[in-house]
């Protein structure tokens, strides 16, 4: 899964200058026999380092969209034909994969009634109607006032007011005025959905799984190694190449729980590979959210890469790694340029590494001094 290990620098001032990072050292100066051929300043920076792992982008896991309890069986159901039950009915409508619904559009049609989407946490789960207290009936009413719907307060109580407004919505949709809903009557979901896959067809009796929809954005999901646990809580940002090799900020929004190693998931990210398995590596299912969708161009599913900050050194010393030579007793050094051409051998003592950077420190060492770089 970790496919590379790849560094950001951010250069504090000058330009920026490149090489790889080794051990300390320590020992005498020593004279250099003659000039190197090219060289480089001594440069006071920010060091990044970073680790890249695979992911995927798509627009996450799929949840089902449930006919309501009872229909389909012969028995009387709950999917409201004005509001309190029915028999069970057949499907005459659905969407098509792809489609996404907005609050108030219609999720499917049963028996030519239109099934909306109300956007809320909890799903219907009671007939409502007046005297009936709740959440539920909160997330009604703000549906109602969302989509226009006046002449009541937004708050728990269902009331003669919020039945007169289930009417007028009722009209809309071309149901039974009857001022009271049923669990059936609307699906709930936290927003906006896409239609990942229609599971049924007009004729068929409403039964089952309807459709699966997922959010309408696309998200990045990973599996990500449990020895980068540290680099990933709520709010982490990261960076994702395309395949194109574009890039795009995302931003951690979800961690899970252990999976593989014959530990359960509990993705959160939908991702591949999340359930659990005694032979598998343990992960950590982790989800991202791209905070400008328009720079994922086209894209729909695709496999991605994710790098992600793992330290970082401010206010360093460092020096192209290239630059620097082993020392024949242990330990390296920088060969130092003088204005007048000679070279003097000094040893570092190396710090931290960095895409093609090193951190150096040592007597002697300070910002803008030049040293020799081998071709």
């Amino acid at each position: 899964m970790i496919v590379a290990a790849a560094i950001t620098v951010v250069a504090a001032a000058g330009a920026a200058t490149t090489g790889a990072l080794g051990g300390d050292g320590a020992g005498e100066a020593n004279a250099a026999p003659s000039a190197p051929p090219k060289t480089a300043e001594i440069r006071r920076t920010t060091l990044t380092r970073t680790e890249t792992v695979d992911g995927n982008l798509g627009y996450g896991e799929a949840s089902a969209v449930q006919a309501p309890a009872g229909a389909g069986s012969g028995q009387p159901a709950q999917n409201g034909t004005g509001g309190d039950g029915g028999t069970a009915g057949i499907i005459t409508w659905v969407p098509e994969d792809g489609d996404v619904i907005k609050r108030g559009g219609t999720v499917y049609r049963a028996d030519e009634e239109k099934v909306p989407l109300l956007y809320g946490s909890t799903p219907f789960y009671r007939a409502l109607g007046p005297g009936s207290e709740g959440g539920d009936v909160k997330i009604l009413e703000k549906n109602l006032s969302e989509l226009g719907y006046t002449g009541f307060t937004v708050d728990d109580a269902y009331t003669e007011t919020t039945a007169e407004a289930v009417r007028d919505w009722q009209d809309d949709l071309g149901r039974e005025e009857t001022g009271r809903v049923g669990p059936g009557d609307a699906v709930v979901a936290p927003g906006a959905r896409r239609v990942a896959d229609v599971k049924t067809s007009p004729g068929a009796l409403l039964n089952g799984t309807v459709l699966t929809w997922t959010g309408t954005e696309r998200i990045v999901t990973v599996d990500l190694d449990v020895r980068y646990e540290d680099l990933v809580e709520k709010g982490t940002k990261a960076t994702v190449t395309l395949p194109d090799d574009s890039t795009v900020r995302a931003e951690v929004t979800d961690v899970g729980t252990l999976s593989g190693s014959g530990e359960a998931g509990d993705a959160g990210s939908g991702g591949p590979g999340n359930g659990g398995g005694g032979n598998e590596d343990p992960t950590l299912p982790v989800e991202l959210e791209i905070g400008k969708q328009k720079g994922l161009g086209r894209y729909q599913a695709a496999g991605v890469e994710v790098t992600l900050k793992a330290e970082t050194r401010e206010n360093v010393l460092a020096v192209p790694v290239n630059a620097l030579v082993a020392e024949r007793g242990g330990g390296y050094a920088v060969e130092v340029v003088d204005a007048d051409g000679t070279v003097e051998r000094r040893a570092v003592k190396l710090g931290m590494f960095a895409d093609s950077l090193v951190e150096v420190s040592g007597k002697g060492i300070t910002e803008g001094l030049v040293v020799g770089v081998p071709k």
